[in-house]
């Protein structure tokens, strides 16, 4: 029969037992966050997915740009009409893994101005380009003349972060899809606050190369909160071995 554990086992316990309950308290938050997240991100996927199959409608009037939520118009599947304005086309750098039909290596994305009909301006990427086709030169076929009509899906401006390299516009080297920088360098007026993904339609030469818009986007939060919580049950598991241990020495 097991005897009573002298007290002062039980007070070598306590600042490992706090010390515990601190750990299993953000063990078990971090598991509460990441469920929290998968139902944010479940939500998102089901947006997205609704968004980009709906049938394209005009993209929003001027008059709303300035009170656009991202959240709002995000991915949302859109037809515009007017005349790009290709020598003032960006070169927005894109990994290798990006490219997503045919052309595929290193390469760039092509955002071009757009212009309405009411001299508004918004900027579309029309697509993934290879490093050696960027010169307009070599792919005047896709360089679509006159009136043209695109469809696609409407995307916020792309953030930056402290490892994103600096634009450089007077090389035309760029790193983010944001359109009021791209606009301001080409001394652009009236541009609207987000951008258009065109869809992958049959561009002259195939360049650009449309419908580059990355959809698979990963949903990893169960496994993670998965993760928290196995570690959560871990942490428990040693401390009772543990607390038992110092508890219960004579006990083999």
């Amino acid at each position: 029969m097991l005897s009573s554990p002298p007290r002062a086992a039980w007070r070598g316990l306590l600042a490992p037992g706090l010390a515990t309950l601190v750990a299993l308290a953000i063990l078990c938050g971090l598991g509460i966050w990441q469920m929290r997240r998968l139902a944010w991100k479940e939500g998102l996927l089901a947006t997205i997915a609704e968004r980009t199959t709906a049938t394209p409608v005009p993209i929003p009037d001027e008059a709303v740009w300035p009170t656009l939520r991202p959240d709002d118009y995000a991915y949302r599947h859109v037809t515009l009409t007017g005349t790009f304005e290709h020598g003032k086309e960006a070169h927005v750098f894109r990994p290798l893994e990006e490219a997503r039909g045919p052309f595929h290596g290193l390469g760039d994305l092509v955002l071009t101005p757009l212009r309405l009909a009411s001299g508004v301006h918004v900027i579309v990427n029309r697509g993934f380009v290879p490093m050696a086709r960027l010169d307009p030169a070599t792919r005047q076929a896709g360089q679509l003349a006159g009136t043209v009509t695109v469809t696609g899906l409407m995307r916020e401006p792309e953030g930056r972060n402290p490892f994103t390299p600096n634009d450089d516009p007077a090389k035309n080297s760029w790193f983010t899809r944001d359109p009021r920088s791209i606009a301001k360098a080409y001394g652009v007026e009236r541009v609207a606050p987000f951008t258009i993904d065109a869809d992958a339609s049959a561009t002259p030469g195939g360049l650009p190369q449309g419908g580059e818009t990355v959809l698979d986007i990963p949903n990893n939060h169960l496994s993670y909160a998965l993760t928290w919580f196995g570690l959560a049950a871990g942490l428990v598991g040693v401390f009772g071995g543990y607390a038992w241990r110092k508890l219960h020495p004579a006990v083999p």
